[in-house]
Order: structure tokens, then sequence, then C-alpha cells
């Protein structure tokens, strides 16, 4: 039985790098997203503790991680280390855990960066948020998607 857009409403996004994750927040019925935080990633993982408090606040329905493709569709170490991630949320939540192509959505958070530093909403200061920006748009790209699965209907 598939779900209803009701039931699954509350999305959590990752941009997933090797010193940073950035975090987003998705709504699906309302398709939109916003940057939420970046949390800090090393070769002991990630910082649990602050994605703790998030998905406590946040109680998302789901999960997507952006996987860092190469240009041609290839896999790459970057992409190998999101889907452990992606799985890594999975053990730790319980919850669904989705991936979506993030080609070129640095390219674009670095545009829409710069355009809120040409209006003055953001100052270079601001930078380390690219990656929470990163997550927002992998979100928005992957609940644009006319193909986004519809999650199963809680017991």
């Amino acid at each position: 039985m598939s779900a209803t857009p009701e039931s699954f409403l509350t999305v959590l996004g990752f941009d997933y790098g090797s010193r940073l994750i950035g975090v987003a927040v998705g709504n699906r019925l309302a398709a939109s997203a916003r940057a939420l935080a970046t949390i800090g990633n090393g070769s002991g993982g990630p910082d649990w503790a602050p994605l703790d408090a998030l998905v406590r606040d946040w109680t998302p329905d789901a999960f997507v991680v952006g996987l860092p493709l190469t240009l041609d569709g290839g896999e790459q170490a970057a992409t190998r280390g999101a889907r452990a991630f992606a799985a890594a949320l999975q053990r730790r939540y319980g919850r669904p855990v989705f991936t979506a192509d993030e080609r070129y959505t640095s390219r674009e958070a670095s545009r829409r960066f710069a355009d809120q530093r040409a209006r003055g909403t953001a100052r270079r200061k601001d930078a380390k948020a690219l990656d929470a920006l990163a997550a927002q748009i992998i979100l928005e790209a992957w609940m644009a998607a006319p193909d986004i699965p519809d999650l199963p209907s809680a017991p």
C-alpha cells in the first residue's frame, strides 16, 4: 500500500562531504526546502550529537542523501562515503533513506550564495552555510522529480 502525501511530510536532506555535511529540511506537501545546518565529519565519522538533535526536533519521515557522482555518472571515493553515510542513517534512525544525484548542486549553491551576497542577505563569513544550501538544492530537486517514491504506510 502506498503512503498518501500527508504521511510523508518531513524529509531531512544531506550534502555529504569528508569534512562537513550540509543538512536541510524539506516538506513534501509544500514542495519546499530550507537549509538548516552543517555538521562536522571526519575520520571518526559524522558528529552524531547535532544530527540526533535535528532528527529529534524535526522528526523526519525519511532522509535524502546526495550522491557525489562524477560528471559522467560514475562513482568515486566520495560516492562510497555518501552511500556509507546513508546506510549509517538507516541503521541509526530506522527510517527510509533515498539517494539523489547531486551533480551541479555545489555550483548552484555557489550561485545562490553569490546572489544572497549581492542582495546583502549573506556575508563572506556565512560561506560555511554553502553545504547546507547544497543540501537544500538536493532536496528541492528530489522533491521536484516526477518519480518520488511513496513510503509504506505506518502500521
